[in-house]
């Protein structure tokens, strides 16, 4: 069969049997990106993160590649250059075997496309810099790479690196850095090398020099032009780089996030850039605990077709100009509206937060020792729920609370608690009034949780349900190195049906980049 077929074809099926599509795709995950769940050893259901899923899928398909080349000699001579286009570590001592092997054959590295060093255990202390000579060599022998995705803190290493990238892999679309915000200036000149990126995720790490002690050389008045650019997602200590990025040329930016974590102070000038850049974006993501002028940022971004927030802000209403100033109105009396004027785009709502909304996990624990703050946040996010009418978004579609945490919880307690049940019926029957879909973070209906086999017997066939895989049976299909001749030659058949699978399970919210222009 190997030989009745052209390597063209084999080679489109093995790109799908290796899921090489979602692999390959140049956009970063955003949060509204589905979470699965999965079935924990013990028993349990438990809440899959997408970043956890991709990570799963690259595992997947390199067992997949390995089967592949051990079928036969004609698949193996077809299949090695598939082993190395997605180079994926969670174990950076790896790296030195990858160098080695690269070393005596320098060809491998021309099909290298992708590479991902994730998460590490970091018990024996080991550190990203301690493996920064293999990492160069490696992208020195990796002309075509595409992504490069490293999650884990670079410091000292980040300069070296960032130098061989821009030497030596000019067609790279998508980088991930978490880097130290005193090497803010190499970034900047990191990314003036690199013009050809579509796709930048950036995670600054706190300061360990004084913020005010932190210069950025010649590279304070670089006024970067990116013209690929089409995703920014910048987390934590962001605040000098969105100062920065406020001047710059980003003329096809169309997704921006904003994901500041549980830092309260120092919040960088969002709305300033968003003055700048807002005005093409189609998502936007704004992940912090301060709260945002909501309808000034909805004006400045007219074209919105998704819009994240904390729905645990405190939106000040709009004054009433009839209001007497002898007889100022309670603000709590007051509506809310998160619009000047109808928002005529937005479709879709991810909502954050929403810890305290149901009364289950941390939040549970924490309204016996200070009831009253968990009351004037579930006030809060009463009100701010309300105003997500059609008034305001006349074409709303869903919503979505994004928190995997709060998902969790909602499993873990078999819903939310007997004083939050109300507020959740509340929420679905205005959600179902206006046909609005309410959904959890991994786009199930909100409060339809996962059943075991016995009970799911008990619901109809046509209902909609979760896609559940067992941790037993992901390390069963990791563990095993090879299949049989018969079964291998059936992947035709079998790589139809997972794209098939593919496509229905394809995101709507999925971002859609176009290749960079060289």
């Amino acid at each position: 069969m190997a030989e009745r077929l052209p390597p063209e074809l084999w080679s489109h099926i093995f790109d799908l049997a290796a899921d090489e599509g979602t692999i390959f795709y140049p956009g970063l995950q955003t949060s509204m990106a589905q979470s699965t769940w999965s079935k924990s050893p013990w028993g349990g259901w438990i809440v899959r993160t997408p970043q956890d899923t991709i990570n799963l899928i690259q595992r997947r398909s390199y067992a997949t590649k390995k089967s592949i080349i051990a079928a036969c000699q004609t698949w193996r001579r077809l299949g090695t250059e598939f082993l190395v286009r997605c180079l994926f570590f969670d174990d950076p001592t790896k790296l030195r075997d990858l160098c080695n092997i690269l070393d005596r054959d320098p060809s491998l590295g021309w099909w290298a496309r992708r590479l991902h060093i994730t998460h590490f255990l970091n018990g024996r202390g080991t550190r990203m810099d301690d493996f920064e000579n293999p990492l160069i060599t490696i992208l020195q022998q990796c002309p075509n790479l595409e992504i490069f995705i490293v999650d884990w803190p670079m410091s000292s290493a980040f300069g070296f690196i960032a130098d061989t990238l821009a030497m030596s892999c000019r067609n790279l679309q998508t980088v991930h850095w978490h880097v130290p915000s005193e090497l803010l200036s190499k970034v900047i000149w990191a990314l003036d090398a690199l013009p050809n990126l579509v796709a930048v995720h950036l995670e600054f790490a706190a300061a360990i020099k004084e913020s005010d002690t932190i210069t950025l050389g010649s590279a304070q008045d670089v006024k970067l032009k990116l013209p690929n650019l089409q995703q920014l997602f910048l987390k934590a200590f962001c605040q000098d780089f969105i100062e920065q990025a406020t001047g710059w040329s980003l003329p096809l930016l169309r997704s921006f996030s904003f994901h500041f974590g549980t830092n309260a102070l120092d919040v960088p000038d969002v709305i300033a850039f968003l003055a700048q850049h807002g005005t093409i974006l189609l998502f936007l993501d704004l992940n912090c605990i301060p709260t945002l002028d909501v309808r000034t940022i909805l004006d400045l971004c007219p074209l919105l077709t998704t819009f994240c927030f904390n729905l645990d802000w405190k939106v000040l209403p709009v004054p009433n100009p009839d209001a007497s100033p002898d007889h100022p109105e309670d603000e709590a009396m007051l509506p809310i509206t998160l619009t000047n004027r109808p928002h005529d785009h937005l479709q879709h709502i991810g909502l954050h937060g929403l810890l305290y909304a149901f009364g289950v996990g941390y939040a549970a624990a924490y309204a016996d020792s200070d009831p009253v703050r968990t009351m004037m946040v579930q006030r809060t996010n009463d009100r701010n729920f309300k105003a997500l009418n059609k008034a305001s978004f006349p074409k709303l579609e869903r919503v979505r609370v994004l928190s995997p945490g709060v998902l969790q919880d909602l499993n873990d307690n078999d819903g939310p608690a007997e004083s939050c049940f109300e507020r959740w019926e509340r929420w679905w029957e205005m959600c179902t009034k206006m046909r609005v879909r309410l959904e959890d973070c991994s786009g199930g209906v909100l409060g339809n949780l996962p059943q075991d086999q016995s009970e799911e017997e008990e619901y109809d066939s046509e209902e909609e349900g979760y896609e559940y895989v067992t941790d037993e049976e992901e390390q069963e299909q990791e563990r095993k190195g090879s299949v049989s001749l018969a079964e291998l030659r059936e992947l035709l058949a079998e790589c139809r049906r997972m794209s098939e699978e593919g496509e229905r399970e394809q995101s709507t919210f999925q971002f859609f980049l176009t290749p960079p222009t060289f």
